[in-house]
């Protein structure tokens, strides 16, 4: 599986129930977390996901009001608009507030993922970092200095490749550790997670990942 192949964790704003649903089910056959939220107001208590599906007419406001506060704010997360409006200047409004693409209803379902793979390759961080004078390969797993391979455990790796997914993007330890369960590495408490970032500092240099008290950590490339 390619990088921007991988499962996301992806916000589904819309409140048409029949439409939502359909939606709701065929990103989830696909291996999707969906949040699916039929409010506004519900969709900002959604813990950064890695792209947002949003209509645009909700009964508490409006989905490109969320997009522009996410933008204001210096989020750059994929965002598709899915909505009923076909005129060029509400799709030009929608790309204008910062949305990556836009697609009309009614759509395509099988469009609607090839829409995700699309966005998700144009906006995917880089397959290959450089941290500290440590090259990464994250599609191989694999990461040198110079000539010489550097070597990570398992959870090493595997809270290094969430942070390296946005580098500059801060990740709750709530996150990290439901990240660790989630791919097999067991319950992570906190006294755990401060080992792992320890030694990932200690292999890729003691400013690679930056402690934001109270907020959880960041990978600073």
């Amino acid at each position: 599986m390619s990088w921007h192949d991988a499962p996301m964790k992806i916000l589904l704003l819309e409140d048409d129930i029949d439409l939502g649903q359909a939606v709701n089910d065929h990103l989830e056959a696909a291996g999707h977390e969906v949040h699916w939220c039929k409010l506004v107001a519900q969709a900002r208590r959604v813990v950064d996901p890695d792209l947002a599906l949003l209509d645009l007419n909700l009964p508490d406001g409006d989905g490109l009001s969320l997009l522009r506060e996410w933008r204001a704010a210096g989020n750059r997360r994929p965002v598709i608009v899915l909505t009923a409006r076909d005129q060029v200047s509400d799709r030009i409004r929608g790309l204008q507030a910062g949305a990556d693409d836009y697609l009309v209803k009614p759509f395509d379902l099988d469009e609607l993922l090839a829409r995700i793979s699309a966005v998700t390759r144009r906006t995917a961080p880089p397959a290959q970092l450089k941290i500290g004078g440590v090259a990464i390969d994250l599609n191989s797993r694999s990461a040198r200095r110079g000539s010489e391979r550097v070597e990570f455990t398992a959870m090493e790796w595997s809270v290094l490749s969430l942070l390296a997914r946005h580098p500059g993007r801060i990740y709750s330890r709530t996150e990290i550790e439901t990240h660790l369960a989630d791919e097999g590495m067991g319950d992570a408490d906190s006294n755990s997670l401060e080992v792992i970032v320890s030694r990932l500092r200690k292999k890729l240099g003691p400013l690679a990942i930056s402690t934001h008290r109270g907020l959880g950590y960041r990978l600073d490339v």
